[in-house]
């Protein structure tokens, strides 16, 4: 896919989408951290923000208080936010600390959050003059994970875009393969192998485990997404010359193998060398989905917007594990990204971009699925209402790609009804 078709796809939703403004409920852009910190070793995610900034990520990973993550906090105190502070020298201060008791940092992202961008601090140039201040020895990257800007999951894409900026293009003859998007470390050794034993010798994950490995994009790049809400990361990587393969996400057995395929068919790798990688783990991945298969199949689901995850999900567990998806949401639809599921989606369901929460939720409540996949905040009244739920963030911190995962993937939606049906025994004893 060129740069032109991926402009002119985006102007077109060839599938009923209704599209809902209003009140919505997603997780806040900094939460992506919580997955990128853990992927790119070397480097240290500053949040330049509240004391709220700090407990959410806290919360949302678990951290222990003894424990030294690669993510810390710059609070803006009172004084910052009505402008009685300096708010750089206080940055400056921070970053000094930061690194003289960890100096194996290469990078630190400066991640902007609501208190920041309400007070317009311009962590762009204080990235550039902290990089000139250090001499090269630590890069400064900035970029928004404001709950204002972005959903959770899009601050991912803020974060990959930022870290392009000043790559040059490659010259390389051959054919490389880029796939972008962070993936768990177990589930790209799994991928990595398996392009091994198709014969792809030029393979890249961005983003890597090393923050100075940057890839390589040039007119021979061809860009494989592994996870949708990088559109903006896509279409800056087009515009470097790379090309856009289209395709479903490797969720589930029949989406890991489309995936492949299409990485595969554009590296010029035969259909057989494919089908005879593919055939055990694909084998493996259909055995362990059986099982599934007898609880989830003719179950109603309804999802609401909070992940881009929504669309390729709802496509496996109709697909793959035989779910009756009645209402799904998602908080953007991007037609780059969603090329490839387009031809895979199940007929009969209501499809939804962004979010009227008051709306939705009655909607919900009015089908009365078995199923409703949304955010916490949402889940808990849902629950005291009689109906199950399933916490969306989770598909966010679980390996749930790729063949060996596919029934990984599907335990996250058996759970919370075998959950549901023990409680229902329990009370009527």
């Amino acid at each position: 896919m060129t740069g032109a078709s991926l402009i002119a796809s985006s102007q077109q939703t060839p599938f009923n989408l209704q599209r809902e403004q209003g009140q919505r409920a997603v997780f806040c852009g900094l939460t992506s951290i919580i997955w990128l910190h853990r992927k790119i070793q070397d480097a240290f995610f500053l949040v330049v923000g509240s004391r709220t900034c700090a407990h959410l990520l806290q919360s949302s990973a678990g951290v222990m208080i003894f424990a030294e993550p690669r993510f810390g906090t710059a609070v803006l105190g009172e004084r910052d936010l009505a402008g009685l502070a300096d708010c750089n020298e206080e940055l400056d201060r921070v970053v000094a600390e930061l690194l003289d008791r960890r100096p194996d940092i290469k990078t630190v992202f400066l991640v902007g959050s609501c208190p920041s961008e309400v007070i317009k601090l311009d962590l762009d140039n204080a990235s550039k003059r902290l990089t000139r201040d250090f001499q090269g020895s630590t890069r400064f990257v900035a970029y928004s994970g404001s709950g204002i800007e972005t959903t959770f999951t899009q601050g991912e894409d803020g974060c990959l875009l930022s870290a392009l900026e000043g790559l040059p293009v490659s010259e390389s003859a051959s054919p490389d393969l880029l796939i972008v998007g962070t993936l768990p470390d177990i589930v790209e050794d799994q991928f990595q192998r398996l392009f091994d034993e198709m014969g792809a010798s030029r393979v890249e994950f961005f983003p890597g485990r090393d923050s100075q490995s940057r890839p390589n994009i040039g007119p021979n790049t061809k860009i494989l997404l592994a996870q949708p809400y990088l559109g903006d990361t896509l279409r800056k990587l087009v515009s470097m010359g790379g090309t856009a393969l289209s395709a479903p996400y490797p969720l589930g057995v029949e989406g890991s193998r489309c995936w492949f395929e299409a990485a595969a068919s554009a590296l010029g790798i035969s259909p057989t060398k494919v089908a005879e990688v593919l055939a055990a783990p694909m084998k493996r991945g259909e055995a362990a989905l059986s099982r599934y298969r007898e609880e989830l199949a003719g179950l109603r689901l309804v999802m609401l917007p909070d992940s881009q995850l929504e669309i390729p999900i709802a496509r496996f567990l109709a697909r793959e594990c035989g779910m009756l998806p009645q209402e799904i949401g998602t908080p953007y639809f991007d037609a780059d990204t969603m090329s490839g599921e387009l031809p895979l989606l199940p007929e009969g369901v209501a499809w939804y971009e962004g979010q009227d929460l008051d709306e939705g939720l009655d909607r919900v409540r009015a089908l009365k699925p078995d199923l409703t996949v949304c955010g916490m905040g949402i889940a808990n009244p849902l629950e005291a209402e009689g109906l199950t739920t399933k916490w969306s963030i989770e598909l966010l911190f679980s390996p749930v790609q790729g063949f060996e995962q596919a029934a990984d993937l599907a335990e996250l939606f058996a759970r919370p009804l075998r959950r549901r049906a023990k409680l229902e025994v329990g009370l009527w004893n």
